[in-house]
């Protein structure tokens, strides 16, 4: 069973985060997070090592509050959506008792299929926006598929609004539907239990670094 319940505070939210994975953490534990390993990650869940606070950070701050108005424009873009959100929402699935979700956005559309706004604001400077050009990164792709694993909705749409070199904007859709990624998502089921095992168990994981 899928359960949403909205949390009283954002304190209250994040404790709840702490043992448990979440879209973030994904890319991590399949090595695929250039900047935190999944050892890093463990460490972090056992409490053996301090998170690196980013909130402050300008970009970081950008986004949560580019959030909101991009949500609306979203919506405004897509009126056959039912589109739906409220703050310190917190999805678990029965079958997946390690795992947790917290949308961006989520909405049926006019078929009756439910899918998740994903948000993303990024800057992008010299040439490097291969990522970009004709399909999710990796990292991101593995969050999505994360949230497709927890709520069992039907796709995900990825609203980004990328900033090239201070000066150019471009806003891109990415649709990640979810049978067609069934064998990703289990890849993912089997790699986030083994790493919540680990946590229960004490056992570091072995270190996985991502491809250069």
């Amino acid at each position: 069973m899928v359960d949403c319940k909205q949390l009283e505070s954002r304190e209250k939210w994040l404790e709840e985060r702490k043992n448990k994975i979440g879209g973030s953490d994904a890319a991590c534990i399949l090595g695929l997070n250039p900047w935190k390993s999944n050892v890093n990650l463990w460490l972090e869940k056992k409490g053996e090592l301090q998170a690196e606070d980013i909130s402050n950070k300008p970009v970081v701050k950008f986004g949560i509050d580019a959030e909101k108005p991009i949500r609306e424009l979203f919506t405004l873009d897509h009126s056959m959506l039912k589109v739906q959100y409220f703050e310190n929402n917190y999805w678990q699935n029965d079958k997946y008792p390690f795992a947790h979700a917290s949308l961006d956005g989520w909405f049926t559309d006019e078929n009756g299929h439910k899918g998740i706004l994903e948000i993303k604001t990024v800057n992008i400077h010299g040439d490097n926006d291969l990522e970009w050009k004709n399909r999710i990164p990796i990292y991101y792709y593995t969050q999505c598929i994360h949230y497709l694993m927890v709520t069992e909705f039907d796709y995900v749409i990825l609203k980004a609004r990328i900033k090239y070199n201070d000066d150019y904007i471009a806003i891109k859709h990415y649709e990640i539907y979810k049978k067609n990624a069934l064998k990703d998502i289990e890849l993912l089921i089997k790699k986030e239990q083994e790493f919540y095992e680990s946590l229960k168990k004490d056992k570091v994981p072995n270190l996985i670094l991502p491809e250069i």
